[in-house]
């Protein structure tokens, strides 16, 4: 099945720093997913709700998927970062309603502390059945293939924005 007549699904998507500079990435839930079976990793990220603002969604998505609430945003990455889902997943990932993602990015700094973070999903399911404190830099050969672009292109942006190299 072919997405090209599919829209992109609004998302948001989270780079929580710690103050050494590292980021927030957790690994996918071992249940079999749309994604695969879980022993990738990412940022926090997630759907925007209808009449949402994003920085609200991403700060909510946050919470729901980690835990934490001590954080707040630092900067928004210019633009709408986008990416397909592989030809095996349109018309089965989120109802088979997308194509793929249109993220929109935040860095937000972790002002709490590690043992805030509660992967038990909020709400819903967890997300991540670990996590840990990573290099910035290696995030892109961390997760999932296809969206190694999109994180690509999102570190070169954060570390235009001085995320990422030295403690902030």
């Amino acid at each position: 099945m072919s997405g090209r007549g599919l829209p992109y699904r609004p998302c948001v998507g989270v780079a929580l720093f710690d103050r050494q500079g590292r980021v927030w990435v957790g690994r996918r839930a071992d249940a079999p997913n749309d994604e695969g079976e879980g022993h990738w990793w990412q940022m926090p990220q997630g759907g925007i709700d209808a009449g949402e603002d994003a920085a609200a969604a991403a700060l909510r998505e946050l919470r729901e998927e980690t835990g934490v609430s001590s954080a707040r945003i630092a900067a928004e990455v210019p633009g709408w970062l986008i990416y397909d889902l592989p030809e095996h997943l349109v018309g089965k990932a989120w109802g088979g309603k997308y194509r793929g993602q249109k993220m929109k990015w935040f860095a937000a700094r972790f002002t709490g502390d590690d043992a805030e973070i509660d992967l038990s999903g909020i709400g819903h399911a967890p997300e991540f059945s670990d996590w840990r404190w990573e290099a910035l830099d290696r995030l892109p050969d961390l997760v999932v293939p296809f969206k190694r672009p999109v994180y690509r292109q999102l570190v070169a942006e954060l570390k235009r924005l001085g995320f990422g190299d030295a403690a902030i």
